[in-house]
Order: structure tokens, then sequence, then C-alpha cells
């Protein structure tokens, strides 16, 4: 993954977080029977893998998905199109056993058309709740920067407290249950830039970078063998919902030491700090960076947090709760860029 200033911090530390899980020797190698964290943990690898084989060059991302699977968070992912967000996120499914849908965004849009709505109906002479694409496991919401605020707000309570209120009504989502966002960063009109409540509720923010040569290559040439996008049928189920299950439990079991939770603490604050930020990390980011931190460390077979997990994710869970002040971005310095400082300043405990 290269480019420019923009990417390529977050899109570094992307590729040492799929480096460091398939490196090392660290994760089990084997089946330890079912229902075990280290079964859980083969299993969820074995979705990688899986997911690898469809979505080619992109194990960097797909990592970062499970890892907000692991946390019970949401992610963004932003590319350009053409790169597999949708796949990715569809193959996923597959592969885990999960029930998925898909809302396209669009300006006409209405929240009753992603939470559900209440309809007449004319045989019992009384209104009825249809549910709406939102009760699912995994929802894809396809450009959601290209709906209305209120249409976007709609999505709030399901990712906050997991339901959804229609005529004063509660009514508990599924679990697991995980929003899949896709955006545009190069096209800007007619879109909706998201507020930054909502953006503070996605986990992980993960740059989706255009292929290499290589893995470009493999992915013509899967077409040219017949590959169709549309068909994946020949995805194996590797996991489940009751390995995530297992896999979260452990992930909260992992160890912290004290001097590593303050190491998060002090990376969030120094970005309140910086004079290029209007807007720094707030105590959600903080919670963020620790959870993810366990989820990697768990994902790469330890039972503990190290200052390293913490550098690794501070860019894909920070980079979208902060802004850059408006006259240092016309100079051409990034979230990414401003976050790589404060990594460079904030001393690493020992």
């Amino acid at each position: 993954m290269s480019g420019d200033m923009g990417g390529t911090a977050g899109e570094t530390v992307d590729v040492n977080v799929n480096a460091d899980l398939n490196g090392g020797g660290v994760v089990d190698s084997g089946f330890a029977g079912a229902g075990t964290s280290e079964s859980a943990r083969e299993a969820l690898n074995s979705l990688r893998a899986e997911v690898g084989k469809v979505v080619i060059g992109q194990d960097a991302v797909v990592t970062g998905v499970v890892i907000a699977l692991l946390c019970r968070g949401h992610v963004l992912l932003e590319g350009v199109p053409g790169v597999a967000k949708t796949l990715l996120v569809r193959t996923l499914a597959a592969a885990l056993e999960l029930d998925t849908k898909r809302v396209q965004f669009t300006p006409d849009l209405m929240p009753g058309d992603v939470t559900g709505s209440l309809i007449y109906d004319a045989h019992s002479s009384r209104f009825e709740f249809r549910e709406g694409p939102v009760f699912t496991n995994l929802l894809l919401a396809d450009e959601i920067n290209r709906t209305p605020p209120k249409t976007q707000s709609s999505l709030l309570e399901a990712m906050e407290e997991r339901q959804v209120s229609v005529d004063g009504v509660g009514r508990q989502l599924p679990d697991p249950f995980v929003v899949a966002a896709t955006q545009n960063p190069v096209e800007y009109e007619g879109t909706y830039p998201l507020p930054e409540a909502q953006l503070d509720r996605f986990l992980l923010k993960l740059n989706v970078p255009l292929p290499d040569r290589d893995a470009e290559f493999a992915v013509l040439r899967a077409h040219h063998q017949g590959f169709d996008p549309r068909d994946l049928s020949h995805v194996k189920p590797v996991a489940n919902a009751a390995d995530l299950a297992v896999a979260r439990q452990a992930v909260r079991q992992v160890a912290v030491a004290d001097e590593v939770i303050g190491y998060v603490l002090d990376l969030c604050r120094a970005t309140r700090q910086s004079p290029s930020l209007e807007l720094g990390a707030s105590p959600r980011g903080s919670t963020a960076l620790l959870n993810t931190s366990k989820a990697w460390a768990w994902l790469a077979g330890r039972d503990y947090v190290t200052p390293d997990d913490v550098k690794a994710l501070a860019r894909p869970t920070l980079r979208h709760r902060i802004r850059v002040r408006p006259e240092v971005e016309l100079e051409g310095v990034t979230a990414d860029g401003v976050l790589e400082a404060v990594l460079a300043t904030v001393p690493t405990p020992r």
C-alpha cells in the first residue's frame, strides 16, 4: 500500500497489523476443541484466510474488520470504487455464516427505509411493525455519505444501543450486529459528510487501497478463469456466531498493565493538546483504542497487550475521531500525519 501522506501512515499500520498476525509463529496451529479460546482463534484466523481467497490483496483490511467483530464495533471502509469493499463484507458474512443485508444510501432514502416502520394491515385493522434491513447481523451501509443527515441519524441508536425505537417502542437487534459502512474519498458532489457524533460511533476507519501489481494480476487471472463476484457459493463457512462469542469473551480477559493503559490515555490526551487539531480523541476513543489493542493481541496469540499493539491500532482507531484545523489542512497536514507525530512524541513505556 503506497500513496501520499494522506493515506500511507494509516495504511502502513494496517499492513503491519496483517504482517504481525501472519508472522512470528504466534497463531495456534492445532484445533483445541469446540468452545475454547484456542479453537475460536483458529476459526477466526481461518476466516481471514478464507476471505483472502476471494478479496485478494486486502488482507490488512480483512484483519481490521475481524477486529471490529471481536470488539462488537462498527467499521467505516473508505476507498475509491472498485477495490472490493462490498465484496469483502459479503464474503465475510458467508464465511462466518451470518445474515447480511445491504442498504444503498441515496439522497431520497428515508429513516424508515433503514429501521422499518409501522404498516397498516387492512385485514386486522391495526398497525404492524415491518422490520427494516437494519435487523440483520452484518449491515452493509453502502455509500453512507450520500444520504442526508436525517437518514444517517437513523443508525445512531442502532449502532450505540443495538436497538431501534419506532413509535416509542424499542426493538432489539440481533446479536452479533455490526455496521460496515463505505464511502468514496474522492467524490464529494452530492454527499453529506458524516457528523462527528456518528463518526465517533465507528470503532475503526480503514483505508482500502488500490492493490499492488501482483495482487491485481491475481484478481485479473481469477476473473479470466471465471470468477463471478456475484456468486459466493464457493465460499466455505469456517467460523460461526458461537466462535465469535467465545472469542469476544477471551478478548475481554486479555491482560493490560497499568503502564499500557496509561500509554493509551497519554496518546489520546496528546491529540487534545495538539496545535494542529481543533478536535482531539474523546474518552470513547481511548476506550476504543484499548479494546482494539486487546483484540489484536488475542488474534496474535497473546493474553497481554504491548505498547506496540497500541501503536499499530492507533491510526485506524483514532483517525476519524480527530479534526485537523482548516488552516493547517491547507498546508497538507492530515489526521494520520498528526497521529504519526503524536506517536513519535509520547514516551513509550518499557
